[in-house]
């Protein structure tokens, strides 16, 4: 009796790879679909779907095969870890970044300032006393420079981050917003 090298490693392997792909593409999709993408969101949806039924009718025409089962519940796993990677990357959209200081905020708010972000503070209270809140609207992509002036400006300050789906208003972006006019794939959000 020889070894079946397609129906116990090529097979599985290629719904390995049909399963990440999926997944993978489902997750950004919803993500997409979250954003307001309305014209991308369905074309991702039919390539998911189109994946997922070819995948599921190899195994279902393979049931014995336990091999399959297996490539098939690791390429999910590893979809839904692929597709928040993508998305990580991608860095659509805006966040709201809060920001919550009790020490003196000026040379932060100054520093913010320098790097053309635009700023709304105001005065508040909080558990120990008096505190600055700082709200800045920012592309996605843009949040690690962000973070490292507040951490090395005001470590001790407390932030927080908040997707945005949409924002009537571009005057509290950076000034060089010229390139959020456009998602990055050129679709226009409505």
């Amino acid at each position: 009796m020889t070894f079946d090298y397609v129906s116990y490693l090529i097979l599985p392997l290629l719904i390995f790879l049909a399963r990440v792909a999926d997944v993978s593409i489902g997750t950004v999709r919803l993500i997409f679909v979250a954003k307001g993408f309305k014209f991308l969101s369905p074309i991702l949806g039919f390539f998911e779907v189109l994946i997922y039924i070819i995948t599921m009718s190899k195994i279902l025409a393979d049931m014995t095969n336990v091999w399959l089962y297996i490539a098939y519940a690791a390429g999910f796993a590893t979809g839904n870890y692929v597709g928040i990677c993508i998305e990580e990357k991608l860095s659509i959209g805006k966040v709201l970044i809060r920001i919550i200081t009790q020490k003196d905020s000026k040379q932060l708010i100054e520093n913010l300032k320098n790097q053309n972000y635009n700023l709304t503070t105001t005065n508040a209270r909080g558990k120990r006393g008096k505190v600055k809140l700082i709200f800045s609207v920012v592309k996605k992509k843009e949040l690690g420079k962000i973070i490292k002036i507040i951490n090395e400006t005001n470590p001790k300050s407390f932030y927080s981050i908040e997707d945005i789906r949409y924002a009537q208003d571009n005057s509290f972006m950076p000034q060089d917003i010229t390139s959020l006019q456009k998602s990055k794939f050129n679709f226009k959000r409505k």
